[in-house]
């Protein structure tokens, strides 16, 4: 695809050896997205090594998830999506996925990257986990936001989901990612109702969940 700014990019499957890319555009999203959300000292210490030790791990588990990385000519990596079947639990504070970046909006659905807990405030949900997804992150390095890029990928992310079979898929959001939450609202993602309370980098903020129907 052709970005707004004359930029070539292209939509591909993430290999291991492609986790320090990864991480550099998780930390560099996160950095900007969330600079008015989460205390600068701790941004300003997240270390991509340590991410990339993370994201490595991940792609070569056996349960892996499935990351798209969109690059750009070069090979660059300028964003990427992670989507996993719904794993049925809250998104545990430490680390984020917003995925969010909506990569235009950075972050934008966050949690994912560790989840603990049941979800939802009763300790029940109606999801069901055989045909529910997660979009369980989504992040684009900020010189990409606004683009097309983010629009693109969340497309792709979706048509891999639907590919799979699943009827139904979320995220999460922090309710004050106001980007996130405009970018996911136009393509058709909306709160489904609950909502969860996390504690990141000292801060509690809380978390959204967004919901799309895949069929209908």
């Amino acid at each position: 695809m052709t970005t707004s700014s004359g930029t070539t990019t292209s939509i591909r499957e993430a290999t291991p050896e492609d986790a320090a890319a990864l991480a550099g555009v998780h930390v560099r999203s996160w950095q900007a997205a969330y600079r008015d959300l989460l205390p600068g000292p701790y941004l300003d210490s997240l270390d991509p090594e340590e991410r990339a030790a993370l994201w490595r791990d991940r792609l070569t588990a056996t349960d892996r998830p499935t990351v798209l990385l969109a690059t750009e000519a070069d090979g660059r990596v300028v964003a990427f999506s992670c989507l996993r079947a719904w794993p049925g639990e809250e998104p545990e504070a430490s680390d984020a996925s917003e995925a969010s970046e909506a990569s235009e909006a950075s972050g934008a659905s966050h949690a994912s990257d560790d989840l603990d807990g049941t979800d939802g405030t009763d300790g029940t949900d109606p999801l069901d986990p055989t045909t529910t997804a997660e979009l369980a992150a989504l992040y684009a390095v900020p010189e990409v936001w606004g683009t097309g890029v983010g629009r693109s990928l969340l497309a792709a992310s979706t048509e891999v989901l639907v590919t799979a079979g699943f009827r139904t898929a979320v995220l999460w959001v922090f309710t004050g990612n106001a980007r996130g939450r405009r970018f996911y609202e136009a393509a058709g993602w909306r709160p489904d109702g609950r909502a969860v309370h996390d504690v990141t980098g000292g801060r509690e903020l809380e978390e959204l969940r967004y919901r799309r129907e895949l069929f209908g």
